[in-house]
């Protein structure tokens, strides 16, 4: 049987605002739309991953409170094993989300509340269970340390690892060393190598840099033009996928990286991974919301089937 996928995230409750545009200080508008959903990268992931096949395990910490329930719901309703603990003292975490009611593209606020609490010792815990995963899968939304103590216990145990630098920050030093798979964006790109990332070749450029720096391969996801793969070879441009209208770009980032490790634990290689990965996140921009955006494993091989 193919081995779990363990993913260390948060989850947080995303209210999201559309609008024409952004409110000046000081200033309100009028919205176009609102909605009340599950969001948080880990928790995106993990369901994007379990949509596309994998058995996932989640690891994070929830509050007492009616946001904790609708994880609890959402992950039952996906099939995802929670790994948490519960805090009453301490809320769930929370998300603004501004979304251009013309493009579809989004800016966003994050409070990740309890989550904001997860610490090594959580990693150390579910040792056990992070050694006997296919994949041990991080982003950048809780402390750092957790993030980082996940890998290290990863590799130790053979466990290949992919890290999700998202949001943008500094990283410890050896870190990068520990990524068996980086998956920034053009943004993270950016500011993971101090050079711009703009154009395809601007990618390959930084994902050299990345690879120079430890990394065993790197995907920069370039939003409509799909992504750049590099495994320390030639660099590879995978294109994007026509899934149809643009609604909303809010969960194509978690798409890609739930369904990229899900192809990789099935034992896809890399860059069928890649693939299989831009398809889902195609498929993700085409419906609203974040979590509730994540396709299915039919919808993703119908797409590349068509492609």
């Amino acid at each position: 049987m193919t081995r779990p996928i363990v993913i260390l995230g948060v989850f947080v409750a995303d209210a999201s605002f559309r609008a024409d545009r952004m409110p000046r200080m000081g200033e309100t508008l009028l919205g176009r739309g609102f909605a009340l959903g599950p969001g948080g990268k880990g928790s995106n992931q993990a369901v994007a991953a379990a949509r596309a096949g994998a058995d996932v395990h989640l690891i994070t910490r929830l509050g007492r409170d009616p946001f904790a329930d609708m994880a609890l719901r959402l992950w039952s309703e996906a099939g995802i094993t929670p790994e948490i603990s519960q805090h009453a003292e301490h809320a769930t975490g929370a998300a603004a989300i501004f979304i251009d009611a013309a493009s579809g593209d989004n800016a966003i606020i994050i409070c990740p509340g309890v989550a904001n609490t997860i610490s090594a010792a959580d990693l150390e815990a579910r040792a056990e269970l992070i050694a006997a995963a296919a994949l041990f899968v991080t982003q950048l939304e809780q402390p750092m340390a957790a993030a980082l103590r996940g890998l290290q216990i990863a590799r130790a145990a053979g466990v290949a690892t992919l890290l999700n630098p998202a949001p943008a920050a500094e990283l410890p030093e050896g870190m990068l060393a520990l990524c068996d798979y980086l998956t920034p964006n053009e943004s993270e790109a950016a500011a993971l190598t101090g050079r711009a990332v703009t154009t395809v070749d601007d990618a390959a450029r930084a994902a050299e840099a990345l690879i120079a720096r430890g990394v065993g391969t790197v995907i920069v996801t370039l939003g409509d033009k799909g992504a750049l793969f590099h495994d320390g070879a030639a660099p590879v441009h995978v294109p994007a996928f026509e899934a149809g209208p643009v609604v909303e770009t809010t969960g194509a980032g978690d798409a890609f990286n739930g369904a990229f490790a899900a192809a990789l634990a099935r034992g896809e290689a890399p860059l069928a991974a890649t693939r299989f990965g831009c398809a889902a996140a195609a498929l993700s921009v085409t419906r609203p919301g974040t979590a509730p955006s994540m396709p299915e494993l039919d919808e993703i091989r119908a797409l590349l089937a068509r492609a």
